[in-house]
């Protein structure tokens, strides 16, 4: 158990990959924020602050850059949004708040939301300065919150400003979920993570890693707190099923990015395949780029106007040299000792339009690393046998309260939506920390 605020300096210092792996989107110095700042139209009833999952009060929190009140607009952005840090960083920005900026109206480019946002928390961190929020007055009630991801964080952090206690479970090390260990260094370095769970920390969350929750531990921490918040997330990445899948050199896309930015690994073969077209999927490809490979291909079934990868994710593989296989199936996967050639075959659609293998048209590919990235399982369902309603592995809820069937019990993030971004599993937990106080509140009136 921790309850001690050093995760930031559990970090690995690997110098080779920060160097591979600068910031995509550089931070504002003091110049830069103010000017950008300063364009902002600060709407009334502002789209930006509607299309934000968390409502971030957009215009507010700009203003205050603007008037050189960085506490202030770090304190807005953490009043709706305790991983505001993390969410400026890794959101996808150009679908949600800029994309919904006015500035598109007069072909103007969008205000910089995201980069402002990272300018106000950096400030904040920067400053040494406190979480500007305290406990709330302790109410003797106390929630385990299963899974160390964005959901429980952010459903914890409601929790403590009610005064209700929160302990984290995680079966890793180090808390964060995805944040920590699954989104691309480039985007939210591994450190940057865990300094802002320091600071959530100051809170007072208990975090007990390392514990892998069963069904019979989960009996337990039901038994023992008041309530249970589910942060499960998803499950393995799926197998493709095919002969060769268990040769060396074949990884999935999670793992190989938690090991590179926990410096397990510093570089990549020369040769790499991704199968499939994700965000985790070129997130991965451009890893192996970055770490050296000399040829990168991501192999996907169907074309890219089907590929569920965000349409800037898709052009910045390309400019990192990432090469596509549309139409294309892995059939088998050869080699002696490790792996040495993906065997493929284009697709085609039949007369129902499903898709079926081109004649003639089977190749191979020669690889030395195979990445598999075609979607995660769930994993609840072992978990919550006659605890709460399932639909398809998914924990079905209120989504106003983030409360499952069972009354006791609430869940958030990628366990209920199937894999969103992070900042809909911080909008999930912030939900079901408010839900789970006014529940708590209710149970003691009427008792």
């Amino acid at each position: 158990m921790s309850e001690s605020t050093n995760f930031y300096e559990q970090a690995p210092d690997a110098p080779e990959i920060a160097a591979s792996f600068p910031d995509l989107h550089p931070p504002f110095n003091k110049t830069a924020a103010l000017t950008e700042a300063n364009r902002c139209l600060y709407c009334f009833d502002a789209p930006c602050t509607a299309a934000c999952p968390t409502h971030i009060d957009v215009p507010r929190f700009i203003k205050k850059i603007a008037s050189e009140n960085l506490e202030g607009s770090a304190r807005t952005i953490l009043d709706a949004n305790i991983l505001g840090a993390s969410c400026a960083r890794a959101c996808p920005v150009d679908v949600l708040c800029e994309g919904a900026c006015v500035m598109h109206r007069y072909n103007a480019q969008p205000i910089a939301i995201a980069r402002l946002q990272r300018f106000a928390m950096d400030a904040l961190h920067e400053s040494g300065a406190p979480l500007p929020f305290s406990p709330g007055t302790d109410t003797g009630k106390s929630v385990a919150l299963i899974g160390g991801g964005p959901a429980s964080l952010a459903c914890a952090a409601e929790l403590r400003r009610r005064g209700i206690g929160a302990d984290i479970f995680d079966a890793r090390p180090l808390p964060g979920g995805l944040n920590t260990y699954g989104i691309a260094e480039y985007k939210l370095p591994l450190a940057e993570s865990l300094r802002e769970i320091d600071m959530l920390s100051q809170l007072g969350v208990h975090f007990h890693f390392n514990v892998t929750v069963d069904a019979k531990k989960l009996a337990e921490l039901e038994a023992s707190h008041d309530a249970v918040f589910l942060g499960l997330g998803l499950g393995a990445i799926h197998k493709l099923g095919i002969a060769g899948e268990e040769l060396t050199g074949v990884t999935n896309a999670l793992d190989y990015i938690a090991d590179y930015k926990s410096g397990k690994i510093t570089s990549a073969p020369e040769r790499v395949a991704i199968i499939g077209a994700g965000n985790t999927a070129i997130d991965a490809a451009n890893a192996a780029a970055r770490l050296g490979a000399s040829e990168v291909h991501m192999v996907y079934r169907r074309g890219p106007e089907q590929m569920s990868a965000f349409a800037y994710e898709y052009e910045h593989a390309k400019q990192e040299g990432v090469k596509f296989l549309w139409h294309t199936k892995p059939v088998g996967i050869g080699g002696t000792d490790k792996v040495e050639v993906l065997h493929l075959v284009k697709l085609e659609s039949s007369s129902d339009g499903s898709l079926v293998p081109k004649s003639g048209e089977d190749f191979q590919l020669p690889v030395d690393l195979v990445i598999l990235a075609i979607g995660q399982a769930t994993h609840s369902e072992f978990l919550l046998e006659n605890k709460a309603r399932l639909e398809r592995g998914r924990v079905l809820i209120d989504r106003a309260t983030g409360q499952t069937s069972n009354p006791k019990y609430f869940a958030g993030g990628d366990c209920t939506n199937g894999g969103r971004e992070v900042v809909d599993a911080v909008a999930d937990g912030k939900r079901a920390g408010i839900g789970i106080a006014a529940w708590l509140e209710g149970q003691h009136a009427n008792a």
